[in-house]
């Protein structure tokens, strides 16, 4: 893959569950999760350019004391930051600001993807492209007993009523910390996926989302303790 990767990383102000989210003080960490996503970022070998799209002032001020030669930022216009803003808003938002190469999304809300799961996930993208997949997403595999409309969803009671939940084949949850996919992808499909994605799975520690306060604390102490690195 000669192309390069460029790093989407949306960041918009206002975040409602949990006040200043993603620039406040996080374990020791003094400016918090986009602290650390950058970090990350500019630390992968794979990545060639992080691209920062913000309408947070807080977080514009941070990133203009950074000297990295692979960000790039960009204020974000208010009529693409707001809670109304869809993803395919932002889709063709992410196309718009990169244009060409491979576009890796990602979100500072998945602190415990590091700079070296970063570079594995570019290299199982690179070679899943040869072996004809067309983009990559990660995910969360879900071994348990599955229900929706009253119905099992990932085993046959029909030919055993409680299956061991090692034995049952897992289903896939789509934890938003990668999407990696030719920028074409975006141009031709208006999506950050193509027609045939990998899955790629994360464990569920490293795949940790920070969406409520809860998360935030259960994510500080994960690193207090020492169970997950940055």
């Amino acid at each position: 893959m000669s192309e390069r990767v460029t790093a989407f990383l949306p960041c918009r102000a206002g975040s409602q569950r949990v006040p200043r989210k993603n620039i406040k003080p996080f374990a020791d960490v003094q400016h918090g999760l986009i602290e650390i996503k950058l970090k990350q970022l500019f630390a992968s070998e794979g990545v060639d350019e992080v691209v920062l799209s913000t309408n947070d002032e807080e977080i514009l001020a941070y990133a203009a004391t950074l000297d990295d030669p692979k960000l790039r930022v960009h204020r974000r216009a208010e009529k693409l930051s707001s809670s109304e803003t869809s993803t395919d808003q932002l889709v063709a938002h992410a196309l718009e600001l990169i244009g060409k190469g491979h576009i890796l999304w990602t979100h500072v809300t998945s602190p415990f993807i590091s700079a070296a799961q970063y570079d594995m996930i570019i290299a199982a993208y690179q070679d899943q492209l040869i072996a004809g997949y067309d983009s990559l997403m990660t995910t969360t595999e879900i071994h348990g007993f599955l229900w929706q409309h009253e119905r099992p969803m990932n085993y046959d009671r029909t030919v055993e009523k409680w299956p061991r939940t090692q034995t049952l084949e897992p289903v896939h949850e789509v934890n938003s910390g990668v999407f990696l996919a030719p920028a074409e992808v975006y141009r031709d499909l208006d999506d950050r996926i193509g027609e045939r994605p990998y899955l790629y799975p994360l464990d569920k520690l490293v795949s940790h989302d920070i969406d409520w306060n809860e998360d935030f604390i259960v994510g500080e102490t994960l690193l207090q303790k020492g169970l997950v690195q940055l």
